[in-house]
């Protein structure tokens, strides 16, 4: 369907203003980790109470997940994003005043509440703005505010602990989300100026019962908690048993991350690229979502490298692999259900994302850590992806 002239026009504009939300979404997510070794001397958290912070976290943007699609759905992304924006970066500033890992957790899960919000209100706009073949490419983009976060994200909030504090830090992310909004409630026309058509959000009881959500939602779950196990674990990882200091880890972690970025905005790329040579748009999806899946046992081998260098080397392929496989993930929903269920949908698949991240990314990490060390975990969630891959494609059987 045609655009129109001035919607052609904005589309890259609102592209930008979502990469930036979402790069400030994650900078409000990974500050916890990079401070982590600053954080726990002062407050004596434990591994274990790391763990469970991690899990409150996690638990509250999974219950979010199930009724923010539906939200965004209702109110259109405009207002869901920029109300979602406002609450999180109000809990961010929030979180100075907390004193013990109890206090944490509880600001924690307000924040995993409001940021639930995110990736629903990303994905319908980039449904409503770009056309099935741009779909993936735009996702890509945005997606890597995930990764630039990490890259700018740890010697920033390095240098701002050293020098005021890490309380400090939580501000910063804090005023840039509400800067962010301001720019967004700017920018960003309302539905009647952009002349997209009004529809009713689909109820998530309705979109739970597509196959479609479904197969999103096994992609999701066997693949969600492996990105969040390497965004909370891969700082006091490289801390603990790498050896390296704060201001090492705070240099790895960006070169980690650009390449994260570099794999999402390339495997957008490469499945539009095969879109255009005629591929049908879910058998290009699959196929880069498979090639993805094939890096990642590879990957993992950086637990066992002698060297940190070639650990770090493997988790920056392990990395861009994720991303890869998530731009095109979250592309499958727009590819396959109705645009007035596309929130809900990937509110549900978040959902489930977010249950499976509990279990794997923070709950059980904290023991088995403790009791064996990290390498079981690396190793073990390597094969996620193929699991997730072969449900995705008997659920999504367009092709």
């Amino acid at each position: 369907m045609d655009r129109p002239v001035k919607q052609a026009d904005m589309r890259w504009a609102i592209l930008a203003l979502l990469f930036f939300g979402t790069t400030i979404n994650y900078l409000d997510r990974i500050v916890l980790g990079v401070l982590v070794p600053d954080i726990r001397l002062e407050l004596k958290i434990s591994t274990e109470d790391y763990g469970w912070i991690t899990a409150a976290f996690q638990a509250a943007y999974t219950a979010g997940m199930l009724f923010m699609g539906g939200f965004v759905d209702r109110l259109g992304t405009r207002i869901a994003y920029g109300v979602a924006a406002i609450a999180w970066s109000a809990t961010a500033g929030l979180t100075v005043f907390a004193r013990s890992a109890i206090q944490f957790a509880v600001w924690r899960s307000f924040l995993g509440i409001s940021e639930s919000c995110n990736f629903p209100a990303a994905i319908k706009s980039v449904s409503e703005w770009f056309e099935e073949k741009d779909r993936a490419f735009a996702t890509g983009v945005f997606n890597s505010g995930t990764n630039i976060s990490a890259v700018i994200g740890p010697p920033a909030f390095v240098y701002l602990s050293r020098a005021y504090g890490w309380r400090a830090c939580f501000l910063l992310t804090a005023t840039l989300g509400i800067v962010w909004v301001a720019a967004w409630l700017w920018i960003h026309p309302s539905v009647d100026k952009i002349g997209l058509a009004k529809s009713k959000g689909m109820p998530w009881r309705k979109a739970g019962a597509l196959r479609e959500t479904w197969g999103f939602a096994a992609g999701k779950f066997f693949s969600d908690p492996v990105w969040w196990f390497y965004l909370f674990w891969l700082p006091p990882y490289l801390h603990d048993v790498r050896k390296l200091d704060m201001q090492s880890v705070g240099w790895a972690l960006p070169f980690i991350y650009v390449m994260a970025s570099v794999g999402s905005v390339a495997g957008g790329w490469l499945s539009g690229a095969l879109i255009r040579k005629g591929w049908q748009p879910i058998r290009a999806r699959k196929t880069v979502m498979l090639i993805c899946a094939c890096c990642v046992p590879f990957a993992a081998l950086g637990v066992v490298v002698p060297s940190a260098i070639h650990a770090i080397l493997l988790f920056s392929l392990a990395t861009a692999a994720h991303q890869g496989w998530s731009a095109n993930l979250f592309t499958t929903v727009s590819d396959s259900v109705p645009q007035n269920a596309v929130g809900a949908v990937v509110g549900i698949g978040g959902f489930a994302g977010g249950v499976s991240g509990i279990i794997f990314s923070a709950i059980i990490p904290g023991y088995v850590i403790t009791a064996f060390g990290y390498r079981p975990v690396f190793l073990g969630m390597a094969g996620f992806y193929f699991i997730g891959l072969f449900l995705l494609d008997r659920l999504m059987k367009k092709s």
